[in-house]
């Protein structure tokens, strides 16, 4: 956010007003002319930091903008405005050449172990063809260095000529988790890593993250839609909506400190957090407005409880409250 605060000690990430917009033609004419053309604003001016060997999670429904902030990280979509500084590299003037090295430090953790496998590969030639594109081993030692990440992250060495469907959805996101970690990363970008989990299988997955994160020194922007999955693990909560940063704050600040009313909006649709602070609870109602046609002012105001005149006009800046805490509403000034 671009609230007044100290900025945290040795990031990793430094996301600068970021924007990625899309273009919309809907007609013949608009092809030609260029006419009354417009735009899916699905990052709109976001900042943030990412501390190393923390987590920064990033919570918000769908469609507001969590995974494209994630693509642009990583560079696989190019953005419209604004700067992105990876461990002291800027992403955007990366040569093709540097991206190699690039994509041996950022790597990144699907939603979905069934469609990110090969089905058509064992999990063991996956593993080995990132390994020797990327030179992480000798070749003639690629197989041992393939069977050691397979059981760093739980799986038996016997899983490394089995391939995808012969695995359980516990164990082919065990599997997505060796191949992101082959090439010793530093940065892991998880989009909504055990959404289509069981959750007892979640449990396994993400205490294996946290661990992970802790022997290797691994920085996570750790992206999903459940805040109390990103309560557990997370040491930074940014809520995004319609691609702006509403509320940044500790993780053990998400619940009865939270100021903004669309993060109370979260908690109170959240089936664990919603017991828990019902004090501060909002319903939410009416569905997400168009990224094409934002509402003006603040974004939220058309389903706020709380909105006033102030906020259909003026778009709100983000206010520090309290240390690593700053919020977007007019209500906190």
């Amino acid at each position: 956010m671009n609230a007044k605060t100290k900025r945290d000690p040795e990031p990793a990430v430094i996301v600068n007003d970021l924007k990625k917009h899309y273009s919309v033609r809907t007609g013949f004419l608009d092809k030609i002319f260029f006419g009354n053309q417009k735009f899916v604003k699905a990052v709109d001016g976001l900042s943030l930091d990412i501390v190393k060997r923390k987590t920064f999670g990033l919570v918000g429904e769908s469609g507001c903008g969590k995974s494209t902030l994630g693509r642009c990280i990583l560079r696989l979509e190019p953005v419209t405005q604004g700067d992105i500084t990876i461990f002291g590299q800027d992403v955007g003037s990366l040569e093709e050449k540097e991206l190699r090295s690039f994509r041996k430090k950022v790597q990144m953790i699907f939603q979905n172990p069934y469609s990110t496998l090969p089905p058509h590969k064992t999990i063991g030639k996956m593993l080995k063809e990132v390994v020797d594109y990327h030179e992480v081993a000798d070749k003639h030692k690629a197989k041992e260095y393939s069977i050691f990440l397979l059981e760093q992250v739980g799986l038996d060495g016997k899983f490394f000529d089995s391939r995808p469907k012969a695995l359980s959805g516990g164990q082919r996101q065990r599997a997505a988790i060796a191949r992101a970690l082959s090439t010793d990363p530093k940065l892991v970008v998880l989009d909504e890593p055990v959404t289509a989990l069981d959750i007892s299988i979640q449990a396994q997955i993400l205490n294996l993250l946290l661990r992970l994160q802790e022997e290797k020194g691994l920085t996570y922007l750790f992206i999903t839609h459940d805040l109390s999955v990103v309560r557990h693990v997370s040491d930074v909560i940014g809520v995004m909506y319609l691609g702006k940063m509403v509320e940044l704050m500790p993780a053990k600040a998400l619940g009865k400190e939270s100021l903004h009313p669309y993060t109370k909006s979260l908690i109170s649709s959240s089936p664990i957090l919603s017991s828990f602070y019902k004090s501060n609870s909002i319903e939410l109602t009416g569905e997400l407005p168009s990224a094409i046609d934002s509402p003006p002012g603040c974004k939220f105001h058309t389903r706020c409880p709380y909105s006033f005149e102030r906020c259909q006009k003026e778009e709100p800046q983000p206010i520090a409250v309290d240390q690593g805490h700053s919020v977007a509403c007019f209500l906190c000034e």
